[in-house]
This record gives C-alpha cells, structure tokens and sequence, in this order.
C-alpha cells in the first residue's frame, strides 16, 4: 500500500494514540508524547466525524484532565497543534488549556511547593480591537482568515471597507482563525499589526513596509485593479 507522508504521519499519530487509550484504560498515567498524541487525535477524529473547528478543539479539550498525566505534563503541554482535513478543507488547530483548569490546593496544602513547580506569570489582558467591520462573504464556498492574516489582504470575494482595514489583522488568540460562512454577514474586530509592520506576502499587495510612504493609495490601487470588494 502506497501511503502519503501525511498519511503516513496520521497513521503514527493514530498508533500513538491507540497507546496512549491503552495505557489510560489500565489506570496508567499518561507522559508528554501520550497525552498529546490523544489530544491531536481527538480533533482528527472529530474531524473526520463532520464536526466544526470549534467542535473538534472541544472535544480535544475534554479527552483528558490533570489527574490522568503525570506531575508536570500539564506545565509542558500548555497548547497542541495538529492540521485537520474538515469538510471545508484542512484548518489548524489550536487546542489550548488542554487539560482544563488546574484543580484548586487542598486546604491543608498551605503554600508549600513541590520542587521545581512552574509557577504561572500573571494573564495577559485580552486586546481591545482598535476597530469592528462588518464582512460579508460573497463567495459560494466558507472563507478562513488566520489570526496574523493581514486583514486588508484577505479573500476579494469578503466584502469589507478595506482601508480601513489597511495594516491591521484580526483581534483573536494567534493560531486561531475566524470562518466566514457562504453569504454570511458578521463583525469582527481588529488590532494594528505589532513589530516593524512589514508585510511580505499574503496577496501581494503590499510585500514591504506598510506606513512607507505612499503604500496604502497603492495597495488599495492594486486591490481596486485585482477585484477585491471594498477597496
């Protein structure tokens, strides 16, 4: 039998898995490989099923909780990644917190840590977008913009004000993605991108810096001449 490499690496995860199931069924406590080959496999699974995106991370955050991995897994496995083929085409997957909340001390605990525990660093605040459009798909098919996506450059068939969507990308967790069904309406919101603000890529239509001079009158030229809605 001929087999892909993302076959072949699907079959691996699914071995991988099928260990992980063994071992936890007779009462053994899962490591980092075993616990994250499950969790992966939970969203293949759900995939395959028909299941959503966010349907599938669900489920994978349910599978296991912090009393069926050993001591520190939990601190080490904080996010699992695994690429899904769903009905709409393969989507990246993001399971995070995959184990849940952590279980409250005991009372009679008091502050005493084991050593070598990971400490937990105050939650960052989650981000206020700086502005909320209202997008339309256009398109016949459902349409994913990935969370670093430079908004301004996403699908021609999504129907938006693109400038004032120019250097900005949506305001969700990176690695998430937000889906816009076949002539669906909805609001999202919008942060500036960070760091030097270099676009290089995605359509083409900035591939450079974007508060040089004259780049966004050409950008939304070049949008204008390729098609896209809204420019």
């Amino acid at each position: 039998m001929r087999l892909t490499p993302t076959e072949r690496d699907r079959l691996l995860l699914f071995g991988a898995a099928e260990l992980a199931r063994a071992r936890r069924a007779r009462g053994r406590k899962l490591n980092v490989p075993e616990a994250t080959a499950l969790i992966a496999d939970t969203v293949c699974e759900a995939a395959r099923d028909g299941r959503r995106l966010a349907q599938a991370i669900e489920a994978a955050r349910n599978v296991l909780g912090h009393q069926d991995v050993l001591p520190g897994v939990a601190d080490i496995v904080t996010e699992v990644h695994v690429e899904a083929v769903f009905d709409d085409g393969s989507r990246l997957a993001v399971v995070t917190d995959p184990f849940g909340a952590a279980p409250a001390p005991d009372a009679g605990e008091g502050t005493a840590l084991t050593p070598g525990a990971v400490l937990p660093g105050p939650a960052d605040p989650e981000p206020e977008p700086a502005r909320v459009l209202t997008v339309r798909n256009t398109a016949t098919v459902p349409v994913s913009v990935t969370s670093h996506f430079h908004f301004f450059e996403a699908n021609p068939r999504l129907e938006f004000d693109r400038g004032a969507a120019y250097g900005t990308r949506l305001c969700v967790p990176a690695g998430s993605s937000v889906r816009f069904d076949p002539g669906g309406s909805c609001e999202v919101g919008l942060v500036p991108i960070g760091g030097d603000r270099i676009a290089i890529g995605f359509a083409g239509l900035v591939d450079g810096p974007l508060d040089a001079p004259g780049a966004r009158a050409e950008a939304l030229r070049r949008a204008a001449a390729c098609g896209y809605l809204g420019a």
